[in-house]
């Protein structure tokens, strides 16, 4: 052990200086030893926290300081208890650390909201601290996950500050299922559904669940990745679990009262890398009218730039390079959030936390914007000595503004794009004529002016939300206690989305109502459990508990919509000439029993295993019950070794089976439906879809096995897992023949197979009393396999994107990693030469398979360092083996704006002896051999970085309100370090779901963040 101490010391001594405070009367003294042998400890930081200045140890453990009566001395070292002590009149003061338990002794919040020690687990858990969510912050709190948990990858839609999060816990998910993890606030689950989102055909991503909570009332997020961590959520289980543990007050505290001002400024980034020379225009000429020009403003087909020419209105413009680019559209987006929060700790039985955020986000499509209010009470109180009762409730009032819609061109406000490289975005505005028409500035009318859109255009969606708990705990014994929970999460939506009067596309430019009205989804969750932990004998413990939850989900919506409004801008659904309505609803129910019984041996070995039994109101009462067993083990071999340096090691292992909710109802069953009357005779209709009568849930078996590792006083930590996890019998839709009597059918026999490793290593490889360097790095290898889909076994299409439609898909094809892109390859003869036809174009060969969507190699790397009070941190991320389908590289390569287009443009390209054009060639290339659209996915990213200060306390000694100021400067999203793309963000996505995943169709360009952060802690 001195060996090791006294290399921490020789890199305590290059660092480390001392300081002589200004009321310094006297020089305090002393040794410094630890506890458990009585050796001095090298390198121990001696703070004076007052004034934030101090010294460190010798090789010895002697130290030497200036001191006052008054001075505050904190000791502290890795690897062990710190201690605090007020000098008064000593002259010396000798100290005794002992080992810090608690860092070895973690305690972690687990499933249905419970603690438990971390050392003691057999799987694994990692939890991500406020500090990664509260400064470089994001709209949506859960992106803020990106890069810091293994086996985690996170995807936000470029979709404005209202967009979801995609998130993926160790590969791929179910092929029925959504694929997001199960979201669980304070021990109860809350609603993370997506509401709505865009496909190829256009749409808006009008976020999720989880983008709702303020990260300023978020003390850790704890992310259960294997099935025997989440088994006890049973049906929700399969796609892991998120606990978020929201911020609260410690009986005894006294008031405490904070401010915090973050400012964030959004600045659209440009990826593209398009051809500069050759401008407007369609077969090698540049417009010649006003109507040719309309029609070819998205096509750089035209003359080499130079002189002048005509444009969409007539007038003549420059035929050069614009000084313009389609970013020139974008403002800067803000995102600005003020919270105040205080506490007070009522006695030693009770403590209350209160807070009030506010964040205002304009987005960089100009008008559109989100505001979000929080408002988060958090009260725990002893109703007796045995009696403890606790609530939280988190109000939510969120209104989104002119959402853009993505992808397809239909009021998609980046369709400046693809404008060829002499056209400046800026004379399409307004976007409107005097008569409030839209202009119209490309050959197609459904590509809408984003001026236009961004003018006129309403896509609003409001929402109010609670989220409350309220649990009653009662102690018969210090260990034996029954707990009672409830939990309700209750969203009331409105929406109001128009077409405005005067876009291109509508019904004689009269617009349309598309929808207006409300909705309402509900998550009512009642737990009731009990739970023990006795020693049964000197070297056997027990850990159990047994309960029952019930659950039940609701939603209803109701909505007025029509065509073409009468009087013109006046979007009430009394002012349309065709009037329509909608009305939707769902109900489920879930009631479950479960159990855990945890037995531990001598303190280094503990088995565990847990049960779970459902039953859906969703399935047939003779076949809607399912059962999820779980088994883990840890052993802590550690104490075995005598390898001095190694402070804990453990050895863990699990097995576990987690279900599939079955979501829709009425499957199982042959139902008729109402059809319109028969000459005034009411009719009905069969269903096309034949009924599963022995449906039920799909299950998801997974065995894990791993070893956590820590050396030199928790100066070096491994976390290591290897898992293989493969889901059974995934409800799928079969196609039948017509002549059966049926077009289609559910049935039970999908499955996917997912093996990876995961690897987190943390380290401090500099402590001193003025310098700290912390560093993470994590690593995830995940290969996954299709085993099996419908009846035929045929791939199942997911999704696609419009340029290559039909042509490119993503698809779960049996026996590949899914979801897999599937593109034409060219035609080749019997020499493996290229095939093209009697103009030179090129030929459509096979559809094959060209990777998945999914990476295989995925990880990131953080770093904290402390100088004195400075904090700096960094964050670079990474993502390798995934593939992705363009829109950006087929249409840059059709509309000649693709840096390859330059190569034979005025000789042509020619393909054994036979020469096409090269408009017509590449045209041609990109529809018939859409792997072209295929693109790498690989990238490096700088991800995060603040640069911070925390202000010495002294300085606010004699201004009464103040305690303390914190102030940084962040940034996400800083830099792309390494991409094998051209033209896009590797990571760019429009669809919030799985079946868009790994799809890029002209969505809003990414962001780069830049701002700053103050804390101020008031008296």
């Amino acid at each position: 052990m001195r060996k090791i101490l006294s290399i921490s010391y020789g890199l305590a001594l290059l660092l480390f200086l001392s300081f002589e405070g200004h009321a310094q009367t006297r020089t305090l003294t002393g040794t410094v030893v630890s506890e458990a042998d009585g050796m001095p400890i090298p390198g121990v930081s001696v703070l004076d926290k007052t004034n934030q200045t101090g010294t460190a140890t010798d090789m010895d453990g002697n130290y030497s300081i200036g001191v006052t009566d008054n001075t505050v001395l904190v000791f502290s070292f890795i690897g062990f208890a710190s201690q605090e002590y007020t000098v008064g009149n000593r002259s010396r003061l000798d100290v005794e650390l002992s080992e810090d338990a608690s860092e070895l002794n973690e305690v972690v919040v687990t499933a249905l909201g419970l603690t438990k020690e971390k050392r003691k687990l057999g799987y694994a858990v990692s939890t991500i601290s406020s500090d990664v969510m509260d400064k470089a912050r994001e709209p949506n709190v859960a992106n803020s996950l990106i890069g810091q948990v293994a086996g985690l990858v996170v995807k936000g839609t470029n979709g404005g500050p209202q967009g979801s999060s995609n998130i993926v816990l160790r590969g791929l998910p179910s092929i029925s299922g959504t694929g997001s993890p199960l979201f669980v606030i304070n021990g109860v689950p809350m609603d993370n559904t997506q509401r709505g989102a865009a496909g190829q055909w256009g749409g808006s991503d009008n976020g999720d669940g989880i983008g709702n909570l303020s990260p300023d009332d978020i003390e850790s997020m704890t992310v259960l990745k294997g099935q025997a961590a989440s088994a006890l959520y049973g049906a929700r289980a399969s796609n892991g679990v998120i606990l978020v543990t929201t911020k609260s007050a410690k009986k005894g505290e006294d008031w405490a009262l904070s401010y915090n001002l973050n400012v964030m400024t959004d600045q659209a980034m440009d990826f593209t890398n398009f051809q500069n020379e050759y401008g407007q225009g369609r077969g090698g000429r540049r417009p010649q009218s006003a109507s040719d020009a309309r029609t070819t403003g998205r096509f750089a087909w035209g003359e080499p730039m130079g002189g002048s020419a005509i444009a969409y209105d007539g007038n003549q413009y420059p035929y050069v390079p614009s000084d313009e680019t389609y970013l020139d559209f974008y403002d800067v987006g803000t995102n600005v959030t003020n919270t105040v929060a205080v506490s007070k700790g009522l006695g030693d039985d009770g403590a209350f936390r209160l807070s009030l955020s506010n964040l205002n986000s304009n987005s960089i499509v100009p008008n559109s914007g989100n505001d979000r209010l929080n408002i988060n009470l958090n009260v725990d109180q002893n109703i007796t000595d045995k009696l403890n009762v606790s609530a939280m409730i988190n109000y939510i009032d969120q209104k989104s503004t002119n959402i853009p819609n993505l992808s397809d061109g239909p009021k998609n406000p980046n369709n400046f794009l693809f404008l060829a490289p002499n056209v400046a975005p800026s004379i399409f505005a307004p976007g409107y004529d005097e008569e409030g028409r839209e202009i119209v500035f490309s050959d197609d009318i459904f590509v809408t002016n984003p001026y236009f859109i961004a003018n006129k255009g309403i896509n609003d969606r409001g929402r109010k939300r609670t989220i409350s708990t309220l649990s009653a705990k009662y102690s018969f014994a210090p260990k034996i206690y029954a707990l009672l929970r409830v939990g309700n999460d209750v969203s009331n939506d409105d929406f109001f989305s128009v077409d405005p009067t005067g876009l291109a596309y509508s019904s004689d430019l009269k617009g349309n109502l598309n929808g207006r009205g409300l909705s309402t989804r509900s998550e009512l969750n009642v737990d009731a459990l009990f739970g023990a932990d006795l020693m049964l004998t000197n070297d056997i413990s027990l850990d159990a508990l047994a309960g029952g939850t019930f659950r039940n989900n609701r939603f209803e919506q109701v909505g007025v919509g029509g065509t073409r409004f009468v009087i013109p801008e006046l979007y009430s659904p009394f002012n349309v000439e065709v009037f329509n309505r909608s009305y939707g609803f769902n109900e489920r129910e879930v009631v479950s029993g479960f159990y855990s019984m945890g037995f531990g041996y001598k303190d280094y070995l503990t088995l565990t295993t847990t049960g779970r039994y459902d039953v859906y109101s969703t399935l047939p009462t003779d076949n809607n019950s399912i059962f999820s067993p779980s088994v883990t083990g840890a052993f802590l071999f550690d104490q075995f070794l005598n390898v001095p340096a190694l402070d804990f090691g453990k050895l863990r292992a699990s097995y576990a089976v987690t279900s599939g909710e079955p979501f829709a109802a009425y499957q199982t069953q042959f139902y008729y439906n109402s059809a319109n009357s028969f000459n005034g005779v009411a009719a009905g209709s069969s269903p096309l879809g034949l009924p599963n009568l022995f449906l039920k849930p799909f299950t998801t078996d997974e065995i894990e096995f791993g070893f956590d590792l820590s050396f030199y006083n928790s100066r070096l930590t491994f976390d290591v897992a290897y898992f293989s996890k493969t889901t059974n019998n995934e409800i799928m839709n079969a196609s039948y023949s017509i002549a059966s009597g049926f077009s289609s059918a559910v049935v039970a026999t999908g499955s996917t197979n997912n093996k990876g490793l995961e690897v987190m290593i943390t380290g401090v490889p500099i402590q001193t009393s003025d310098f700290t360097w912390r560093t993470s790095l994590n690593f995830t290898n995940v290969r996954n396999e299709v085993l099996s889909t419908n009846l035929d076994n045929n791939p199942i299409n997911l999704g696609q994107n419009r340029a290559t439609l039909g042509n490119a898909v993503t698809a779960y094809v049996p026996g590949l990693p899914g979801p897999q892109i599937r593109a034409y390859d060219y035609q080749y003869d019997a020499n493996g030469d290229i095939v093209v036809n009697d103009a030179g174009l090129p030929v459509r060969g096979e559809l094959k398979n060209w990777g998945s969507v999914l990476p295989t190699h995925y990880g990131g790397w953080n770093n904290e360092f402390n100088y004195k009070g400075i904090g700096f941190s960094f964050l670079v991320d990474y993502s390798f083996g995934n593939k992705v389908l363009s829109a950006t590289e087929f249409y840059s390569h059709f509309r000649g704006l693709h840096q390859n287009t330059l190569v034979g443009r005025e000789e042509g390209i020619t393909t054994n002896e036979i020469t096409a054009p090269a408009e017509n060639y590449y045209q041609a290339l990109v529809q018939n051999v859409t792997r072209t659209s295929v693109v790498d996915g690989d990238f490096i990213k700088l991800r995060q970085l603040t640069l911070g200060y925390t202000f010495p306390q002294k300085w606010f000694n004699s201004v009464p309100v103040f305690k303390g100021l914190t102030a940084s400067l962040v940034g996400r999203n800083l830099a792309i370090l390494m991409r094998k793309t051209d033209n896009i963000d590797p990571e760019a996505t429009f669809g919030s779901n799985i079946n868009y995943l790994g799809i890029e169709g002209t969505s809003l360009p990414p962001t780069r963040s830049i701002g700053f952060n103050l804390n101020f802690k008031l008296h």
